[in-house]
């Protein structure tokens, strides 16, 4: 069994509470837009995890020379796919569902939008996960992430973590 911390869109800061919340999760994942490296790094040095992510389409040089454009990996029996301009079930990205159906990805986690989406895709037979946006830039309302739990080929225990309005420290 794993807890997955899952967030995204962070351009460039951290609320202190994502700490509190991340505190019992076995990995941590990053949807893109981390806005500097100082975020993989600080995430790093206070959860205790090498975080997996990706670049996003804000990120410069420094998060592009350690976090690819995709990510492709199993977490227990999960094969995982992420890619931070995704799109989601019925609007994926161009190249998108072509990539899902070609990895048998069982798990798609996007960010950009700022939309925090959970989805089922029952063609693809793959679940959707956007954890909306952790950071306070851009048009959101509320920042967000998601808690869950692979176990096996089971995702499970999903929690949505609401961090405060997106002016609120």
């Amino acid at each position: 069994m794993t807890k997955i911390g899952l967030l995204s869109d962070t351009h460039g800061w951290l609320d202190e509470n994502i700490f509190r919340h991340l505190g019992h999760c076995d990995e941590i994942w990053h949807a893109g837009d981390f806005g500097t490296i100082a975020i993989a790094h600080q995430l790093e040095e206070r959860t205790g995890h090498k975080i997996k992510g990706v670049y996003g389409n804000i990120d410069g040089y420094d998060v592009r020379s350690v976090y690819p454009e995709e990510l492709v990996f199993t977490c227990e029996q999960v094969k995982v796919f992420i890619k931070h301009i995704g799109g989601y079930p019925g609007r994926y990205a161009p190249g998108v569902r072509a990539r899902l159906v070609t990895e048998k990805a069982g798990l798609f986690i996007s960010g950009h939008s700022h939309i925090l989406k959970v989805q089922f895709d029952p063609a693809l037979q793959c679940l959707h996960m956007n954890p909306g946006a952790a950071g306070k830039q851009g048009w959101h309302k509320v920042r967000t992430l998601i808690r869950f739990v692979i176990d096996g080929t089971e995702m499970k225990d999903c929690e949505v973590v609401e961090l405060g309005g997106r002016g609120e420290q």
